[in-house]
């Protein structure tokens, strides 16, 4: 009589830890980053030995508000913060068309991940630093009379768009 409830209620309780642990299993995340801003350094293709090239550029996103009194904000001064980001392109054809076509100035929209790590400067200093690693092609912002036009970074692309 004793034996069956404290079965029942161990069944209950094993069953629930593995629906637990499957559902840690079959988790999601998201690590996504947008970024639109202008390119501040002309690339550079680095590559470690035994390992592939990669092309490394930096990007100024601006942030602008204005501060002031007024629920409107139409009075006051307009602040500007700008923030330097790190890309990193490693796929293989899209690193060497960022590495062609993309320049200083160049207004530039990359969607990848962001990847935190640490390297040892010349000194032997650990350093940590954040990356984006490009997951798409980026694409070049052109604006126009017409209005703005956002081309994907491929040669036929840059042969005749961007010229």
């Amino acid at each position: 009589m004793f034996r069956r409830p404290v079965l029942q209620v161990f069944h209950q309780f094993v069953r629930r830890e593995s629906e637990i642990a499957s559902s840690l299993v079959l988790e999601r995340s998201l690590n996504r980053v947008q970024l639109l801003g202008r390119v501040g350094q002309d690339p550079v293709m680095r590559q470690v030995e035994g390992k592939n090239p990669v092309t490394i550029f930096s990007l100024a996103t601006n942030e602008m508000w204005r501060s002031g009194e007024s629920e409107t904000y139409q009075m006051g001064d307009v602040s500007q913060k700008t923030t330097w980001h790190r890309i990193s392109v490693f796929r293989p054809g899209l690193r060497d068309v960022a590495y062609q076509y993309v320049k200083k100035g160049s207004r530039i929209y990359v969607e990848g991940k962001v990847d935190y790590g640490e390297y040892t400067d010349k000194n032997n200093v650990r350093r940590q630093a954040t990356t984006i690693i490009a997951g798409i092609p980026v694409f070049n912002i052109k604006v126009t009379t017409s209005g703005w036009h956002c081309c994907l970074f491929t040669l036929w692309c840059c042969n005749n768009l961007l010229q």
